[in-house]
Order: C-alpha cells, then structure tokens, then sequence
C-alpha cells in the first residue's frame, strides 16, 4: 500500500511537504519517487530516493525542472519519504503521485505502486 498526502492550494513563493509511506512490499521495492502531472500535461518524474538502507543507499535525484527548490528525504524508521517543495511557482500545480519501484527513475515504467496522488494548487 502507498499513500501520499499534503497536498494544498498555496501562493507562489511559498513551501509545503508532501508525504509518502509505503507499506506491505518486498524489501525489493525500496526506490520511493514522485511524479507529478498537471491538467493536459504528461507525468513527469521529479525526484526519487532509496527509502530504506545506509546513508550511502539515501542518495536523492531530481529532475532539473524542481533541483535547487524541492528536497527529498526519509524516515527509514517509518519507511516514509517527504517531499518539502519550496519557492513554490505557479507550474508547480499538479496532482503529485507518490511511487514505489525496485530501481528509481523518472519515468513511470520505473514504479510499480502508486498512491492516489494529492493536488497540489500554486495561484495568486
């Protein structure tokens, strides 16, 4: 099971955390990622982390439409990985899908479980 939450209607500029908890998966389903799609858009992969593992295992990728703005990280204990989106922008509004995959990516034949997805609104 993947749930995503915490997703809301913001103004530019500001910041919000997105949550994800996977539960029930082999330990073969570690790679915990976000997509994002927003109306007529494709999905797009934005960032994804190893959820359980060393230090050395918690490497982050970001794709270069959020690097420098939005942040990865987990909570190994908890097998929950946040997502902390900052410097928020208008085209950051998107229903946000957390995934969980065996390698990672940024495409959707990288994940296997999705949660439901969460919106995510930027406006003015």
């Amino acid at each position: 099971q993947v749930v995503d939450s915490g997703g809301g209607s913001l103004q530019p500029g500001g910041s919000l955390r997105l949550s994800c908890t996977a539960s029930g998966l082999t330990l073969d389903y570690d790679v915990i990622g976000w997509l994002r799609q927003a109306p007529g858009k494709e999905r797009e992969g934005i960032s994804y982390i190893k959820s359980t593992g060393g230090s050395s295992d918690g490497a982050a990728h970001f794709a270069e439409s959020v690097k420098g703005r939005f942040a990865i990280s987990r909570d190994s204990a908890k097998n929950t990985v946040y997502l902390d989106m900052n410097s928020l922008k208008p085209e950051d509004s998107a229903v946000y899908y957390c995934a969980v995959g065996p390698w990672g990516g940024f495409d959707d034949a990288d994940f296997d479980y999705w949660g439901r997805g969460t919106q995510v609104t930027v406006s003015s």
